[in-house]
């Protein structure tokens, strides 16, 4: 979710605590029959309201960091297994061996891991049911790149003729730099889920149908339009205040 956006769901808070101040200077004036757009009610929707936007600027940090870790250690990855593949194949490793850790390889750099269909073959996949297209798709989701890391490493420890003297591209070195993805990888994942609890109860009390934040803005203001007048001061000064709907 973009930045712009998320500065708007905090300014639809901010205009509802403005138009919540507004009311209570109405005083008794203000006596809506609708229970949902009483002062009481609308008071507890803004701390809840506010409480939301809290959360999430408490867990966004913690996410963000964490993404921008996995980010930074995921970066040289590819370049590593390029080396790592080339090593190998200086060795007397048998050609099955080699053939079985470069396909895996090429799914941790998400390169194709299939010679491309021929016409003919894409034809019968076709009438099989099958997409040739994502047949032959690269897998590049962090969990993946993870998953086959820790096969190739696998490989390599079951080969013997695998023993670079480069400390990086020894099979103690991946397993540790193996670990340390997942560990990086796992953490990302913990962060999100407290950020999406919040975007989801956030969401829920802004742009829920009649009882959300947004149609209870415009309910009162709907309400002062009637109590006050269109061209009244009262009106005037809640008039102004925008309360936007945000794709979620």
């Amino acid at each position: 979710m973009s930045k712009k956006t998320e500065t708007g769901h905090a300014k639809n808070v901010a205009n509802f605590a403005k138009l919540v101040s507004f009311c209570t200077g109405y005083g008794a004036d203000y006596n809506p029959s609708n229970i949902s757009i009483t002062l009481k009610a609308l008071t507890i929707l803004y701390a809840d309201a506010q409480n939301t936007v809290n959360d999430l600027n408490t867990a966004l940090p913690a996410y963000n960091n964490a993404i921008a870790a996995r980010e930074i250690a995921f970066k040289p990855l590819s370049k590593l297994i390029t080396r790592v593949i080339n090593g190998l194949k200086a060795t007397g490793a048998s050609p099955e061996v080699k053939d079985k850790a470069i396909t895996i390889a090429r799914k941790i750099q998400g390169r194709k891991t299939s010679i491309k269909p021929t016409e003919e073959k894409k034809q019968k996949m076709s009438e099989q049911g099958k997409d040739a297209k994502k047949s032959s798709s690269s897998r590049l989701s962090f969990d993946n790149r993870i998953d086959n890391f820790e096969k190739l490493i696998n490989i390599l420890s079951s080969i013997p003729q695998y023993n670079p003297n480069e400390t990086e591209l020894q099979v103690m070195s991946l397993t540790k730099l193996f670990e340390d993805l997942r560990a990086k990888n796992s953490n990302a994942t913990a962060t999100e889920i407290p950020l999406s609890n919040a975007r989801l109860k956030r969401n829920n009390l802004l742009y829920t149908s009649e009882e959300g934040l947004i149609d209870r803005a415009l309910k009162v203001k709907a309400y002062v339009k009637s109590l006050y007048g269109a061209s009244s001061p009262q009106y005037r000064q809640i008039s102004g205040l925008e309360f936007k709907r945000y794709k979620i």
